[in-house]
């Protein structure tokens, strides 16, 4: 919003007889509790909903009685009033946080808006595991009454089974539905011998991209010719792949269009599947690989054809960064609530947004809807050692970027050493080596599951070459919390003082210092 939009928002804001559930006024004219905030930000975004309303505000340095502006001290920097988006998502369901914070500056002093988003259909916001609503002005818990309000709005029809009834057979790509069959075939494959005596019609329905004989939009994303695509507006059914260099600059770019069944082929067609040429480290890496998977490049492709909320009316976007990035993208709520639920779970989802198309692409063998196909993405990623998917959840996006390319070379040698580790232990050391932090728990789990000793050895060679040389303090504070918490001090320093006289003796590392203060180098760089 612009500065004179804002200003005339808060203008009507101030023009309210009163507070109302969906707009508060605070003075916070030095600071404001944490934990508050969320609990109005619950609350906003709970009644807003209840509401009807597309947004709540909650406005700081304004006093609540006339609506005077009095100014605002709370977190004077931009960066730290932006960092409030994620501090803020970090409690709260679904990591939904602010649309917006903003800053208007009058001469009476400085106003914070913080623009808050209705509450999602069907799904409550909690702050910290606890809903939140108001009676009037007044913060209060969210009534079981008003919660289940929100959450019977999960009862909302499935969009892609909508029919398009002026649609017919002939809207629909000959090719397309040529493919399907044969997919169809291979998934069921009980009913090979029938298939090719259906007529068009009979298929659809037995395929259920049609009910009673009437074209769904589903049938149209996935079967139908590119101009028919005017049967879904004002939804579109597009994806776009673009071609970028290492500065972020655009090379080269294509739409693709209905039908998705064959749009997913010519999208794998674009992307330039390069080898990846790994540093030799004996016998303990392939020579070449390709960078990306072919079944991780589908398998992102397809979730967002088949998760993508068409209502919101964007393209799925496929960018190809020359860094060996592989960005795909769609619009719409990540429903499982994170990218851990899916991995833990060992049950599929209970619920799709697109029920009737996630089907058809199963019965199409375009996708498996068991839920097993992150995890497999995540497995593969790690049979290459590359780093694990990266998933960037928005309140209306997500995006899940795949790195082709070793990204930590001690990272890869872990796995390599560590066949045994689990997907979620492989979860961590990857934050790890993009420098992640680490809940406490998660910290405590790495430490107590330990490290091969020559994990060790490799650390403190490596952090020589890159400072040129150690004191022992310096190592002891390199390995200190990467070491098992079943030692205690004492066996920590043994410890150390054991690996360093090992890559001594093996004639590694050498002291030019002397015994009191030692200061370590490696053996062919200090002569």
């Amino acid at each position: 919003m612009t500065t004179s939009e804002l200003q005339d928002k808060l203008k009507d804001l101030q023009s309210l007889a009163a507070e109302t559930e969906v707009v508060e006024f605070k003075e916070a004219k030095n600071d404001f509790d944490f934990n508050k905030l969320g609990r109005y930000f619950s609350a906003l975004a709970n009644e807003a909903n209840l509401k009807e309303k597309n947004e709540a505000w909650l406005v700081f340095g304004i006093e609540d009685k006339y609506k005077k502006v009095v100014g605002s001290n709370y977190r004077l920097s931009r960066a730290s009033l932006d960092s409030l988006k994620g501090e803020i998502a970090n409690k709260t369901t679904n990591r939904i946080t602010f649309i917006e914070v903003y800053e208007l500056h009058f001469p009476e002093g400085r106003v914070i808006m913080f623009q808050i988003p209705a509450t999602p259909k069907g799904l409550p916001i909690a702050w910290e595991g606890h809903y939140y609503g108001r009676d009037g002005d007044e913060l209060s818990p969210l009534n079981l009454e008003e919660i289940e309000r929100i959450r019977k709005q999960a009862t909302r029809a499935d969009w892609s089974a909508g029919l398009c009834p002026r649609a017919s057979i002939e809207d629909l790509d000959s090719n397309a539905l040529q493919i399907a069959r044969e997919n169809f075939k291979i998934k069921n494959p009980r009913l090979a011998t029938e298939v090719d005596s259906w007529d068009t019609l009979t298929f659809l329905n037995k395929a259920k991209v049609a009910i009673n004989g009437i074209i769904t939009r589903t049938a149209i994303i996935l079967l139908g010719k590119p101009e028919a695509e005017h049967f879904l507006a004002p939804a579109i059914a597009q994806i776009t792949w673009v071609l970028k260099d290492k500065d972020n600059i655009e090379k080269d770019y294509q739409h693709f269009y209905c039908p998705f069944i064959s749009a997913t082929d010519a999208v794998y067609a674009k992307i330039r599947n390069l080898k990846y040429r790994y540093l030799k480290d004996g016998t303990l890496f392939p020579d070449e690989i390709d960078q990306y998977d072919p079944f991780n490049i589908k398998e992102a492709l397809s979730n967002c054809i088949a998760h993508q909320d068409y209502n919101l009316a964007e393209r799925i976007n496929v960018v190809e960064r020359e860094d060996a990035q592989l960005i795909f993208s769609n619009a719409g709520e990540f429903l499982p609530g994170s990218v851990e639920a899916v991995i833990e779970s060992d049950v599929p989802p209970s619920y799709y947004r697109n029920q009737l198309l996630a089907q058809a692409m199963m019965n199409f063998n375009m996708i498996d809807t068991v839920g097993s196909g992150i995890k497999r993405m995540f497995r593969l990623q790690r049979n290459r050692y590359f780093p694990m998917p990266e998933y960037e959840l928005d309140t209306n996006k997500v995006k899940v970027t795949l790195i082709g390319k070793v990204l930590e070379i001690e990272y890869a040698r872990v796995l390599a050493k560590n066949p045994g580790l689990s997907l979620e232990e492989i979860i961590l050391l990857d934050k790890v080596q993009k420098r992640k932090l680490l809940a406490d728990h998660e910290i405590k789990h790495l430490r107590d599951k330990g490290f091969d000793k020559q994990d060790y050895f490799d650390w403190i060679i490596k952090a020589i070459k890159d400072h040129g040389s150690l004191s022992r303090k310096d190592i002891e504070d390199l390995l200190w919390d990467k070491l098992s918490d079943m030692y205690n001090n004492q066996q920590k320093k043994t410890k150390v003082a054991n690996l360093i006289a090992e890559l001594r003796k093996n004639g590694l590392i050498i002291n030019k210092g002397n015994d009191a203060v030692p200061v370590w180098m490696l053996a062919d760089l200090s002569a």
